[in-house]
């Protein structure tokens, strides 16, 4: 046998050893790099960040009733960031949140003093009413073709006009009467405005309803059919259509989504201080948003995640309450929440590109 028919491997044998070929393409990536994709990574640095900062600088941040409020802030802006971030990631917005929350705790309010029923009866009214206001949203969106921007600033100011014109036509006041002796009441405000002990300190419900909604919006996008349709019509909604995903379905519950969160919060500003106070929730659906785009969630929509949201409120939260333990003038609270927002949409940008380049 000669020395190149030697050289050659037998057919059927074992390949020739030598340094394995990789296609790019299909290379792994660094775990580094697999968690810079997750949205949430940057906002929850950017959450410990704050968190130490204000433990550093305000030393009454580290007594449990501080944090306590802390997280009691965090949660209410939360509850409803949630729901925000789902529609963004479904590629829409929703201006109206804020007073949405308002009109729903009017509702309630106002129907169950003036007819002298059961508060529950004004509480399951005002669920109707505000999700009807969100399949409102949804559908003008979806049935138009308008920008969301547009119809949900519509319906922001025809709310806002209507809950102080109706509140004094109803009431002769800017406020809704004090409902705290109506039948109802206690049960209600057990749910949606008590407290509870944690090693002596008190803790508002609303936080633990805060992480069990997080938790339900976690598993929806990652582990539901619905979730994997949110990521598909804010990627692109003609291709989403194209392959089968109702559309149509995915925008306007969303937008129900919201309306739900509205109650919520509504119900537990009701419960929480007996009456409502018409002229308040202008700017919250900022607050919300800029949550929802601090916890990892694009404009453009089709990215995003539940839990980033959750630490965005908590950095919201942590500076609103942060500013005042400092004893700084609290004046400067809208200045750190740009400041949060731009730098927050700039680490965004630079977590993406670096998740997605070769």
């Amino acid at each position: 046998m000669s020395m190149a028919q030697q050289a050659q491997p037998a057919v059927g044998g074992p390949p020739a050893s030598g340094p394995q070929q990789t296609d790019g393409r299909t290379a792994r990536r660094p775990p580094v790099l697999r968690l810079l994709a997750r949205p949430e990574v940057g906002v929850f640095l950017g959450a410990v960040a704050v968190l130490v900062f204000f433990l550093i600088t305000a030393p009454p941040v580290r007594d449990g009733s501080s944090m306590a409020n802390i997280l009691y802030q965090s949660s209410t802006i939360g509850i409803m960031a949630l729901p925000v971030a789902l529609l963004m990631i479904g590629g829409e917005f929703d201006l109206s949140s804020g007073v949405a929350v308002i009109s729903s705790a009017l509702t309630a309010s106002m129907l169950s003093y003036q007819l002298t029923v059961n508060v529950w009866t004004g509480v399951v009214v005002a669920l109707v009413a505000s999700l009807g206001i969100g399949a409102f949203n949804g559908w003008m969106v979806v049935k138009t073709g308008l920008p969301s921007f547009l119809v949900t600033l519509g319906t922001f100011l025809i709310l806002q006009g209507a809950n102080l014109a109706v509140t004094k036509l109803v009431t002769g006041n800017v406020a809704t009467d004090d409902i705290s002796d109506m039948d109802g009441f206690g049960q209600a405000k057990k749910i949606f405005a008590s407290t509870f002990d944690v090693a002596g300190v008190q803790v508002k419900i609303t936080v633990i309803w805060w992480l069990v909604f997080a938790a339900l919006a976690t598993w929806v996008l990652l582990r539901t059919r619905y979730g994997n349709w949110i990521f598909a019509v804010g990627g692109n909604k003609e291709s989403a259509r194209a392959v089968g995903v109702p559309v149509r379905f995915t925008k306007i519950t969303l937008f129900m989504l919201v309306g739900f969160g509205a109650w919520f919060v509504g119900m537990h500003n009701l419960f929480s201080f007996n009456t409502v106070q018409s002229g308040e929730g202008v700017g919250q659906e900022l607050i919300y948003i800029a949550a929802a785009v601090i916890g990892g969630c694009l404009l453009t929509g089709g990215y995003g995640s539940a839990i980033g949201p959750v630490f965005g409120a908590f950095m919201f939260g942590m500076v609103q309450q942060g500013i005042v333990y400092a004893g700084w003038n609290p004046d400067w609270f809208k200045a750190f929440l740009g400041v949060m927002l731009l730098g927050a949409v700039l680490i965004n940008l630079w977590v993406q590109r670096t998740a997605t380049r070769r």
